[in-house]
């Protein structure tokens, strides 16, 4: 695959995928834009922060695009076949216990049923059809958290959502297919920080830092820094800059997410200015619902 570089702020910039010593990218079935890690060793090492103003991009529910719903595995290969990306999702359960991919608690918005996901058992949802963001009914269907997690290994990483699933069972599903070296788990606490490390020591994590008090929760949790990136807001700002720094002095890429902002605008050029902005404001993670109009951006420079 071709090696791309961008500019911003004024200083060179390599993309995302230009890092040293980590797995290269490699075309899979479909011609997936794949990353494969050897061990978590080298999946740390492509979390770490090196202060080489490169930026990795995070689909927000896998993202999403005219004909694919978000959370769905036929929604992550379309974008992986334009691009790299690791993915944010969202595991919930349904009345028999099972998880599955599913950002609302309810099923209207993104499926042909209604009520609660928990309301209904696997069974009964799998009858129902994902709709795409534009309410368009597609063939895609709800996608159980034990499949995506067999699916993703040797093609991204994926972060999974505080929901309503206990940690024991994402515990149990992450023991169970050896699955630390490609699953991210988001954290809002030190205290469930600290449950998923004293089960798993090389996992990775997204941790909550988007205040003093979230960061010093973190601190205290003992948890090393070296598991985890950190989300610190939308946005770059005066207040939140300082730990910032402080996280990045101990190896950890800060994220931001746009998917509450510009995400929201109407057109696409309208995205790509604010994506710009956000951009010049030297995040190391950007998180977008659409992943592929944020890589669009790093790699024209624009």
């Amino acid at each position: 695959m071709k090696k791309h570089s961008f500019l911003f702020g004024g200083a060179f910039a390599l993309s995302w995928m230009l890092f040293m010593n980590v797995p290269t990218l490699q075309a899979q079935s479909k011609q997936l834009n794949a990353l494969k890690f050897k061990n978590t060793t080298q999946l740390k090492d492509f979390f770490k922060y090196k202060g080489d103003g490169s930026i990795i991009i995070s689909g927000h529910r896998g993202g999403y695009e005219e004909g694919y719903s978000e959370n769905c595995i036929e929604g992550f290969e379309n974008v992986l076949t334009q691009m790299p990306a690791f993915f944010e999702i969202d595991p919930r359960l349904t009345k028999d216990s099972i998880p599955v991919l599913m950002h609302d608690p309810t099923l209207d918005r993104t499926t042909t049923g209604k009520g609660k996901v928990s309301d209904y058992t696997l069974k009964e949802l799998r009858e129902l059809r994902l709709k795409d963001h534009a309410g368009n009914v597609t063939d895609c269907r709800i996608p159980t958290l034990e499949e995506v997690i067999i699916w993703s290994k040797g093609k991204t990483i994926i972060n999974l959502d505080k929901k309503d699933v206990p940690m024991e069972i994402v515990a149990a599903l992450i023991k169970k297919h050896k699955a630390d070296d490609h699953v991210m788990l988001t954290v809002h606490t030190g205290a469930q920080a600290r449950f998923y490390y004293d089960r798993f020591p090389n996992i990775m994590m997204s941790a909550f830092a988007r205040n003093m008090k979230e960061y010093e929760d973190l601190v205290i949790s003992g948890v090393p820094w070296q598991n985890m990136i950190a989300y610190v807001g939308p946005t770059i700002t005066p207040e939140n800059r300082k730990i910032c720094e402080m996280l990045r002095t101990r190896g950890v890429r800060c994220m931001i997410s746009v998917a509450p902002t510009h995400d929201k605008l109407k057109t696409e050029k309208e995205r790509a200015a604010k994506y710009k902005e956000e951009v010049n404001k030297r995040p190391d993670i950007i998180e977008s619902d659409i992943p592929t109009e944020v890589w669009k951006v790093l790699q024209s420079g624009r």
